[in-house]
């Protein structure tokens, strides 16, 4: 595991908070909605397109997705940008997400994770590879049986 990697786990770790499944202690909506936005009008600019943005999202611990289209992609495919409630972190994968599960439908391109991380970064968002979503879940919040990845505790319905 690269030091990345555990900086990343760890900051997960301490983002996990028992008491507040869906969002943090000190989540501000207004400005997570802001920062989302923003980060919307940024993807639709470095992929120079028009994306669909899902802003309806309840009983979840994610605040929205942003659809890149396939004709927009090197991943030939739609790419689907996931916004956590916590710690503005993001992730993304080709092919959009499969029964809510972190494993992408198809390969995300390296062009667009540059461009998608570019645009996340400039906002201090935080990309979260899919690779340390899949591992299991290990953190105080008492979940479901079928929530046992860190995918599920930080961007997955509730």
């Amino acid at each position: 595991m690269t030091v990345d990697d555990q900086r990343l786990l760890s900051l997960l770790r301490n983002l996990d908070d028992p008491e507040h499944w869906e969002f943090p202690r000190d989540y501000d909506h207004v400005a997570t909605r802001a920062r989302f936005d923003r980060l919307a009008g940024d993807i639709d600019q470095a992929f120079d397109c028009a994306c669909s943005v899902d802003r309806g999202v309840q009983d979840a611990s994610f605040h929205g997705d942003i659809v890149i289209p396939a004709i927009a992609t090197k991943s030939r495919d739609l790419v689907v940008v996931r916004f956590s409630n916590f710690g503005s972190l993001i992730t993304a994968g080709a092919g959009g997400v499969r029964a809510d599960t972190p494993e992408p439908a198809g390969g995300l391109h390296d062009e667009d994770r540059s461009r998608i991380k570019a645009a996340a970064e400039a906002l201090d968002c935080v990309w979260m590879p899919r690779h340390l979503l899949r591992k299991r879940y290990g953190g105080s919040t008492e979940m479901d049986d079928w929530q046992r990845l860190w995918w599920h505790r930080f961007f997955d319905y509730m």
